[in-house]
């Protein structure tokens, strides 16, 4: 994994895999020993291409979802901001407040987050966030992501 301008990106050795949910196909990305997924795929089932950055804009300013990341990166990253962190969670839930994935990544220096520019872009999770952002689709997609990624 490679880090440029506050953006992850993925090694060489990555590999792209699409799995289909409910007849919309979701990007896998492997790299190393971690699965991530694409939430602009997923967004796009729920609101279409339009919509998609709302979407997880919206799911990333909410206190269940930004306990969960913080969680999350607290369990397997050394290098994650708790600080930063700590200000994003007393924000969260507010009119006001506003985040992207971007910015996540850039001030806590998350690592279960990424976003890719170029072809095939957008932001990618890794799979144990991208099971949680499915709820934010729906509970029965969420369901068959699990069960489709898992096949």
């Amino acid at each position: 994994m490679l880090k440029q301008a506050g953006r992850f990106i993925f090694d060489s050795m990555a590999t792209k895999d699409k799995i289909t949910v409910q007849g919309t196909e979701i990007t896998v990305i492997s790299d190393k020993n971690s699965d991530f997924i694409s939430l602009t795929d997923m967004a796009n089932a729920k609101e279409g291409e339009a919509r998609a950055a709302d979407i997880i804009k919206n799911w990333l300013r909410t206190r269940s979802t930004l306990e969960f990341l913080g969680t999350w990166e607290q369990l397997y990253n050394p290098n994650f901001k708790v600080v930063e962190f700590d200000h994003f969670k007393m924000q969260a839930g507010l009119p006001s407040f506003v985040i992207s994935t971007s910015e996540w990544i850039e001030k806590t220096n998350a690592t279960g987050i990424r976003v890719k520019q170029g072809k095939y872009g957008g932001s990618y999770a890794h799979k144990d966030i991208a099971f949680e952002f499915g709820s934010a689709i729906s509970a029965v997609f969420r369901l068959f992501l699990i069960r489709n990624f898992s096949d």
